[in-house]
C-alpha cells in the first residue's frame, strides 16, 4: 500500500498570480494621492496689485488702519483695541452707518484684522472696504 498526495496528472503553479497585487497597488495609489491631496489644502497667494481708478472718499468714512507689528490707528492716531471698539459703537449709534475703510500692512497680522472686522460687525457698520495700492 503506498500513500499518494495528489493526481499524477495534475502538474505544479508554475506562474504566480499577479491579480492581487495590482490590486492592492491600486489601492495604495488611490489612497496616497487623495492624502497628497488632503496634506496640503492651503494655496500660497500673493495677491496683486489693482489697476482701478480710486474712487472718491465718501464724507463720512471711518479710516482704521493696522501696520505689521498689530498696531491700531485711527486715522493717524493710535489707539487700543478697547478704544477702537468704543469708537465704533459710538459711529454705529448715530444711524449713519459710515463707512469703514480698512487699511491693513501685507505683513500684518490676520487676527487683528479679524477682531476689527468683528467690532464694527458688532457696531452695525455695514460698509467696510479693505483699501489697497
Amino acid at each position: 500500500m503506498a500513500f499518494q498526495l495528489g493526481d499524477d496528472d495534475v502538474r505544479s503553479m508554475d506562474e504566480m498570480n499577479l491579480i492581487p497585487l495590482i490590486d492592492i497597488m491600486l489601492v495604495l495609489m488611490i489612497i496616497f494621492l487623495l492624502t497628497a491631496t488632503v496634506l496640503n489644502p492651503t494655496v500660497p497667494l500673493d495677491l496683486p496689485e489693482t489697476s482701478a481708478a480710486l474712487n472718491e472718499t465718501p464724507p463720512e468714512a471711518i479710516q482704521v488702519s493696522i501696520d505689521e507689528d498689530a498696531g491700531i490707528f485711527w486715522d493717524s492716531d493710535p489707539i487700543s483695541m478697547e478704544e477702537l471698539e468704543t469708537r465704533l459703537q459710538q459711529q454705529g449709534a448715530t444711524g449713519k452707518n459710515p463707512a469703514v475703510q480698512l487699511r491693513a500692512d501685507k505683513e500684518g497680522k490676520y487676527d487683528t484684522v479679524a477682531q476689527v472686522l468683528a467690532a464694527a460687525s458688532n457696531a452695525g457698520l455695514t460698509k467696510i472696504a479693505f483699501v489697497n495700492e
